[in-house]
């Protein structure tokens, strides 16, 4: 089984969309997001792109085909979100918007906040109007979520997914809470950990880079939050990533005066010993 040894072949594979993208008239845009755009590539990194074809082709064109020419293609399909997901020959996966130029190039300056193109020269590979360009510029200077607010909203969002959680392990339903430490829970820790450590810079997604972002002491919180799927574990690790919760949002509270619903709190917590 082969992999891709080196980040140069994801370079190549860039270069090689360019070149297909410019050969191809019916497309008027393409637009690089992901780690390549972030200078964060690496041997395991899949090719990101929006395809910005123009209106009156948007029926007639097959993103399959068109990706299919960068190299052979073990996996296409249509994924959850809608996007056009593939696997190529060499084990890169990418993802591939296909869009309607009129309305989806308009839309690239409302990411602002939640997309960043640090070199958006270098993301926009192909703009034959200018528009793609000017909107990728306004994506180009980074600005952290507001702390404030932000932190409010995740405290509260901790809140209600947990006590979720704790009636959820109350009823015993090991799997789902399990399913629901993990998958909602743990991002939203995670971000708020980040908004209080002031290491923001992969909010989106905010387990990225985690061990190199964010100091030890950090990362064994959140390590005690993390069980497999046997009851007691996770009913354990359940009343971890509570203390942990609360002992980020009391942080955020003395920082920033975010209100916290304490009694609310302590019956979250009273409902996982119980449960």
């Amino acid at each position: 089984m082969y992999r891709l040894t080196s980040a140069h072949a994801l370079d190549r594979r860039v270069e090689s969309l360019r070149v297909l993208a410019e050969a191809d008239p019916r497309l008027e845009g393409v637009l690089l997001y992901g780690s390549w755009t972030l200078g964060e590539a690496d041997a395991h990194s899949d090719i990101e792109a929006y395809l910005y074809v123009r209106d009156e082709h948007v029926d007639d064109f097959d993103g399959r085909e068109f990706v299919g020419r960068l190299a052979p293609l073990k996996l296409a399909y249509t994924n959850m979100y809608g996007i056009l997901a593939v696997v190529f020959d060499d084990l890169m996966r990418g993802e591939f918007h296909v869009e309607a130029a009129g309305a989806g190039i308009d839309a690239v300056a409302s990411w602002v906040g939640m997309v960043h193109l640090p070199d958006p020269d270098a993301a926009v590979l192909l703009d034959r109007s200018g528009r793609l360009t000017r909107a990728a510029h306004q994506l180009a200077e980074f600005r952290p979520p507001e702390p404030v607010t932000t932190a409010q909203k995740l405290a509260d969002e901790l809140a209600n997914w947990t006590l979720m959680l704790a009636h959820v392990l109350a009823r015993g339903e090991i799997a789902r809470g399990h399913a629901l430490l993990h998958t909602i829970i743990a991002p939203l820790q995670l971000q708020l950990c980040r908004l209080l450590r002031g290491s923001t810079a992969h909010w989106l997604t905010p387990s990225r880079a985690w061990e190199r972002d964010i100091a030890p002491a950090d990362q064994e919180r959140y390590v005690e939050t993390t069980a497999s799927a046997r009851e007691d574990e996770v009913r354990a690790a359940a009343q971890r990533s509570w203390r942990w919760s609360r002992d980020l949002m009391a942080e955020a509270s003395g920082r920033w005066g975010i209100q916290l619903p304490l009694d609310l709190h302590e019956e979250i917590a009273d409902l996982l010993r119980a449960g």
